[in-house]
């Protein structure tokens, strides 16, 4: 076999790799959702059960805790928002209380049964709405947005996913628009203090242990974000704030 030949059977080999791969991706994906080893994808009786399932989880600490990071949204009385990963409407119903008739607010998720929870908990805002969309692929607005919320989803994706999210919110925030990450912050796990790393270890997928050592200001730097600003809650949770701003 000749040096070309050689070639075109590494080059045959290669697509059936990745037409296998393909076809495997895809039976995981109908099997247990597009990203087997997340934990963001929640279904069943935990996407029912999950407000409750947090609250103890929690000890009850989640509520004030959200309440105070929305709130350093500044969030004004007609801003247009998107909530990524929007599950049971929760933290939607929370931001909605800052919004007047002239405001609006979009949540993006998967689950059919939070979306049944979302449209129950916001029924009483017709200015809310929710839509069965993945954050990960192309969203259906183009700079319509004064502010996108993600709240411990983005850890949940491999990285070229999660550069797809920071990527898509860019598109449809208007110019100066603001991008809210509520997630990990960025620390080493194995200085946790020991009850905490083996929680966090239990409890975490695979992807976020990679997520927090990461320099996410630099990774939105590179896809047109500036203006950043934190906010630490329990040393390991930050809200980050970053910034759209073209120039023409």
């Amino acid at each position: 076999m000749n040096a070309a030949d050689k070639g075109q059977a590494r080059e045959v080999a290669r697509k059936w790799i990745d037409e296998a791969e393909g076809i495997k991706l895809e039976i995981e994906r109908k099997m247990y959702g597009y990203y087997p080893k997340s934990k963001v994808e929640i279904k069943g009786f935990m996407a029912v059960h999950y407000d409750a399932i947090l609250d103890i989880a929690t000890l009850g600490r989640y509520s004030p805790f959200i309440e105070k990071a929305i709130e350093m949204m500044r969030i004004r009385p007609q801003d247009k928002i998107l909530d990524l990963g929007t599950g049971t409407g929760r933290n939607a119903c929370l931001m909605m209380k800052y919004l007047s008739k002239d405001g609006k607010l979009i949540g993006i998720d998967i689950s059919q049964e939070m979306i049944s929870q979302f449209q129950k908990k916001c029924a009483k805002f017709p200015n809310a709405k929710i839509v069965n969309a993945r954050a990960d692929q192309s969203l259906p607005f183009k700079e319509k947005f004064d502010k996108v919320f993600i709240s411990f989803v983005l850890h949940g994706f491999p990285q070229n996913i999660r550069e797809k999210v920071i990527k898509n919110v860019f598109e449809v925030l208007k110019n100066g628009g603001v991008f809210f990450i509520l997630d990990y912050n960025e620390f080493d796990k194995d200085l946790m203090p020991f009850y905490l790393r083996i929680l966090f270890k239990l409890i975490e997928c695979p992807y976020a242990f990679d997520f927090i050592e990461k320099d996410w200001k630099k990774i939105l730097a590179k896809s047109g974000y500036k203006d950043f600003q934190e906010h630490i809650f329990f040393d390991y949770i930050r809200l980050l704030k970053a910034k759209k701003i073209t120039t023409i």
